[in-house]
């Protein structure tokens, strides 16, 4: 059975509630071990590659927006004021800012910033963009086109003249970037000269860095983890699971000792009856490396040095590949990591080669890794290391569900898009007949009266399409619309997604749905000729 003890397959398509539930909400069968219980689709694990999790000897995990899910309107909203000081008290920029206010619903991911022209643009995986603002001002088909639509000379939207708003840490900075474009437009003179809208990007990202640097905002977090974090009881019996399957589990975090200690502490309930820290929670992984400095982690070859951290202290301890060296006469002995007194070792910085020895991979393809950040965490891994990738897309739950609730406006529109295409298709035709078959003038005034009834109803049905895609857009999200979507097309962070992730979901926890030895497949692939037989009648005009 795969692993999955006899209940079902997750293979990308949804079993049904029955009787009246089933218009309410999708649901797929849950195969972790004892349960036989539907699930809602929006835990759904999704598949763009196989993965037969029997051939994973080792899962590891980023922390931040991935074991931990911040709250995006207290998170975010506390990184977008501490940008905002930096700017004014640190960087000069004037005093307005100190009363802006922040809509952390506004921005999504998947974005490019046009740093050189102030824009914000969505595109589709072929790189064509479909939506484009100004600031907070949408720019006209004509202008949108105008400014990106030359398909001769087609442009990377890579650095150094944009910015991918690719991870949810993102959209803070993206929020107050619109704002700072509508300000100087707004504005003229208020900013030095020589300040664009290129170098107010470049200010924000340094107010952002300083914001991290400082520690600004993880204090904040530190101090009040329910307040930022998303609790989560799912963790630690996933965390279990796997371990009791016999999977090996780590942590590589970029965060540093101190912090990852707190907010796994949140994670996994392992606080002391005094609200103080331990380290029970290390019970649930066999490595931990903080300060993993990733994307270059990866890389092959790196050859950071790799430091043990003593939990009680913070101290950090020269290794050889893993292992203490002992040193000169100034550390004590008792202070190097006593194996019954500590659940896991934990490190600091290294590179996956000290990863992989000290946890014996012999193979990469062996190795699954889950996080949230597309570049930083999933495309290095999977591209320079061959380990198999989970990304945890947390909109992705809500997208889900909208995108049940909206099945019946989505078949409206395939049926007017079938139909815009009957009626052109018989414009054309008549307008052949006219101009080369030379009817007589009676068949001549028949096909004219034809042609202008066709073309009525082709514009009636174009508003009608038209209007009913604006309505299914703005059902997702107002500005931009459908996270994986621009139009018909998938978008460039969908293309991301489908290139970089084996498996794809909204949070880390939905692997305790699933059976550890399960093997995950995808759906079936179609080309455009096999999928317009198999999905669509042909629309009678």
């Amino acid at each position: 059975m795969d692993g999955n003890h006899g209940i079902g397959v997750n293979d990308g398509r949804s079993a049904e509630l029955p009787d009246s539930e089933s218009r309410k909400q999708p649901c797929v069968w849950s195969s972790s071990p004892g349960h036989g219980c539907k699930t809602d689709i929006g835990k759904q694990i999704f598949c763009n590659r196989s993965l037969n999790m029997k051939n994973i000897v080792a899962v590891g995990f980023d922390m931040d927006y991935t074991l931990a899910q911040y709250m995006s309107e207290t998170f975010e909203t506390l990184a977008y004021q501490g940008t905002i000081k930096k700017l004014v008290y640190d960087l000069g920029y004037p005093r307005e800012l100190l009363n802006w206010t922040f809509d952390w619903n506004y921005m999504v991911r998947g974005l490019v910033l046009d740093k050189k022209r102030g824009n914000i643009l969505k595109m589709d995986r072929h790189k064509y963009v479909k939506v484009a603002y100004h600031g907070f001002n949408e720019l006209s088909k004509e202008v949108k086109v105008g400014t990106y639509g030359n398909t001769l000379v087609r442009d990377s939207f890579d650095e150094p003249d944009y910015a991918l708003i690719d991870t949810l840490f993102s959209l803070a900075e993206a929020y107050l970037f619109a704002q700072l474009v509508d300000f100087t437009d707004g504005n003229p003179g208020k900013f030095q000269e020589g300040v664009d809208y290129a170098r107010m990007y470049k200010d924000v990202r340094a107010a952002v860095d300083l914001c991290h640097r400082d520690g600004t905002l993880k204090q904040m977090v530190a101090k009040d983890p329910k307040r930022y974090i998303n609790e989560d009881t799912a963790i630690v019996p996933m965390l279990e699971m796997l371990r009791e399957s016999g999977r090996a589990t780590f942590l590589v975090t970029n965060s540093l000792w101190d912090y990852t200690n707190i907010v796994m502490n949140f994670l996994c309930r392992s606080n002391m009856a005094d609200g103080s820290n331990n380290f029970d929670w290390l019970q649930y992984f066999d490595v931990v490396i903080t300060g993993s400095a990733k994307p270059g982690f990866f890389l092959e070859e790196n050859r950071a040095n790799l430091f043990q951290v003593v939990p009680e202290t913070g101290m950090l301890l020269n290794t050889d590949n893993g292992s203490p060296v002992p040193q000169v006469g100034t550390i004590p002995a008792r202070l190097f990591m006593d194996d019954e007194k500590h659940a896991c070792p934990v490190f600091q910085g290294g590179s996956v080669g000290h990863l992989h020895k000290l946890l014996s991979i012999e193979s990469s393809s062996q190795v699954l890794y889950v996080g949230d950040h597309i570049y930083g965490d999933i495309l290095r891994s999977k591209k320079v290391l061959g380990w198999r990738t989970m990304l945890v897309i947390p909109e992705l739950e809500k997208e889900v569900k909208l995108l049940w609730e909206s099945r019946d406006a989505r078949k409206e529109l395939q049926i007017l898009r079938s139909e815009r295409d009957c009626i052109e298709d018989e414009i054309h035709h008549l307008r052949w007949s006219l101009k080369f078959k030379n009817p007589d003038p009676d068949a001549k005034q028949n096909l004219s009266s034809e042609l202008d009834k066709l073309e009525l109803e082709r514009e009636r049905v174009r508003l009608s399409h038209q209007e009913a895609q604006r309505k299914l857009h703005q059902r997702f999200h107002e500005p931009w619309g459908q996270l994986m979507k621009t139009g018909y097309q998938n978008s460039r962070f969908a293309h991301q997604v489908e290139r970089f992730a084996c498996l794809y979901t909204s949070k880390v926890s939905n692997l305790a749905l699933f059976s550890p030895n399960k093997y995950y497949r995808p759906s079936e692939d179609f080309m455009q000729h096999e999928f317009g037989i198999l999905a669509y009648e042909p629309a009678e005009v």
